[in-house]
């Protein structure tokens, strides 16, 4: 197969070279043979893999490696090849730990070490997974290339839409060969970046996100102006009610305006999610639900701002920001919250120049060797952290707390604790920042004793609290003090029902205070900030939203 590849991935150079010696002696006149030494070089190769378009038909990890094993090594790559056929490699004494990973990674064989003879132990069951693999093939790979700057706020952005939406693209500097090569074709200068030019060939010059959306295949239209359901915010909230919402027979819209996932999309690894007990990325549990919505036959558009809400007898209406509206009988209302922004000078002139909010994992290859900034101590900012430190010289965590325990689980602090590249700075906070075409240099200052020091870095990223993204709602439904949507018994004051309210029964839960709209995730005014609560929340909506369309 033209592009495809088998993957082998063992720290034992004898064994390594021996699995892929016989492997290509079978299948290398079909396919591309890759052999790694460890996980991270492995999944390097997939990265390199995936840009260039290239296919994986089975992936054959060692189970025990160090610093990343077989099974943890499948789990990241699922999130690059999810349709590639998983082989664990083991020794007799570690076959429950492979079928334990059946459950983990969907691993589809486990292969005891040694294999010997190949034509009875290893071939037939490659030959196997490859007929298997090629009944369901990949759909045809497709390459998104990016010309930008290296600081530069607009080429991040167009990055950063790409990865958060698991658009596969390759990246080239505006003043490297390939970079120039690409803009002298196109007919464009330095001047014009960022410039995507998309698989078809069509060069976008600076292009808006929805353009961006429409040139890799995202829906940005509406099939229909009206529906049961819209969901707005793809979230872990929104995702959850979408798929429950389509399952059900709701003919059902999700409305993101930047990336399905939310800020939970954007976690490395979510370790304390049901269901997975070596953890889940973000991005890997974003796709499956999305796909997951997909099959239900839920609609996803992309790229849009809802700007208004308002009621037109038993219509609930949605106002675009380009004009445009779509109806239902029911919405529910899952926009989540952003990161607040970091108050001090330079901050604002830096970011997406080295200032970063959020976890930016665009960004963390180019780190390898740096010093790394994390401005937070929440979940996020502890995810972020650990990520990070598998590439940065060193991570600081900048915290303004004494330390850690209010608002961190305990077990990232544990992680945090037992990694020697993370030093978390407490008591402190930013000062300034400073730097010419993008961030150099940071000055912290130690609370208690109003000491300041000045730090030589390239890399800052916050995670600083959350606001609810709400304003577009002023006057639709009841917010309280801090933006957040109040839903069910507290819309009750005194015994009396929310102002303007007009069925003769209370607001359900979840229900805000404009029947036939309900809130879930963290949107909503005094929910659990967790991932499993949205995604039960989202559940729930649409079961309240069915004992309001029997009731209409």
């Amino acid at each position: 197969m033209v592009n495809s590849a088998i993957l082998t991935v063992d720290d034992d150079p004898a064994v390594s070279r021996a699995v892929a010696r016989d492997i290509r002696r079978r299948f290398g006149d079909r396919y591309r043979v890759v052999r790694a030494d460890s996980g991270e070089s492995a999944l390097a190769a997939l990265r390199e893999l995936k840009l260039r378009g290239d296919q994986v038909a089975v992936l054959l990890a060692d189970y025990r490696m160090p610093h990343m094993n077989g099974i943890q090594f499948l789990e990241q790559a699922m999130d690059l090849f999810p349709r590639a056929r998983r082989v664990l490699l083991t020794a007799y004494a570690d076959t429950s730990a492979a079928i334990d990973a059946i459950n983990i990674v969907d691993l589809d064989h486990y292969l005891l070490k040694p294999w010997d003879p190949p034509e009875e132990k290893l071939y037939p069951v490659l030959d196997s997974l490859l007929e298997a693999w090629l009944a369901t093939p990949e759909a045809a790979s497709t390459e998104t290339r990016v010309i930008g700057h290296r600081w530069s706020e607009a080429s991040f952005k167009v990055r950063d839409f790409l990865a958060r939406n698991l658009v596969p693209y390759r990246w080239h500097l505006c003043d490297d060969p390939e970079g120039k090569r690409l803009m002298t074709a196109a007919g464009v200068t330095e001047e014009d970046v960022p410039i995507v030019i998309t698989p078809e060939g069509k060069t976008l010059v600076k292009p808006s996100t929805a353009e961006l959306a429409g040139s890799v295949g995202m829906s940005t239209t509406p099939a229909s102006d009206f529906y049961d359901l819209v969901v707005v915010g793809a979230g872990p909230a929104g995702l959850g009610a979408a798929v429950y919402g389509a399952s059900e027979g709701l003919r059902t819209v999700l409305i993101e305006q930047r990336a399905t996932g939310g800020q939970a999309g954007q976690s490395s690894r979510i370790e304390n999610y049901l269901g997975f007990p070596d953890g889940v990325s973000g991005a890997q549990l974003t796709d499956r639900a999305r796909r997951q919505a997909l099959k239900f036959g839920a609609e996803l558009l992309s790229t849009r701002e809802v700007t208004g809400l308002e009621a037109a007898g038993p219509t609930r209406v949605l106002h675009f920001h380009d004009g445009t509206k779509i109806a239902a009988h029911t919405v529910v209302l899952a926009t989540g919250v952003s990161y607040r922004l970091l108050d001090a000078p330079g901050l604002t002139e830096l970011t997406g120049r080295g200032v970063f909010y959020g976890s930016a994992a665009t960004e963390a290859p180019s780190c390898t060797g740096s010093d790394v900034y994390i401005v937070g101590g929440a979940n996020s900012a502890g995810q972020a952290a650990l990520y990070f430190s598998r590439y940065a010289a060193r991570v600081h965590m900048v915290i303004r707390a004494p330390d850690l325990t209010k608002s961190m689980s305990s077990y990232l602090i544990e992680q945090i604790e037992e990694n020697e590249k993370i030093v978390v700075h407490p008591c402190t906070e930013i000062v300034s920042a400073e730097g010419d075409e993008h961030l150099e240099r940071l000055t912290l200052r130690d609370m208690p004793t109003g000491a300041t020091r000045t730090v030589e870095t390239s890399w800052m990223f916050i995670f600083i609290g959350a606001e609810p993204r709400t304003d577009w709602l002023d006057g639709a439904v009841s917010r309280d003090e801090r933006g957040y949507i109040v839903t069910g018994p507290s819309l009750i004051t005194d015994g009396a029902r929310p102002h303007g309210w007009t069925l003769p029964r209370d607001p359900y839960h979840l229900e805000s205070s404009m029947p036939g709209v309900f809130a879930a995730g963290d949107v909503r005014a005094e929910s659990v900030k967790r991932v499993a609560s949205a995604v039960g929340e989202g559940a729930m909506a649409v079961s309240v939203i069915h004992r309001y369309l029997e009731a209409q």
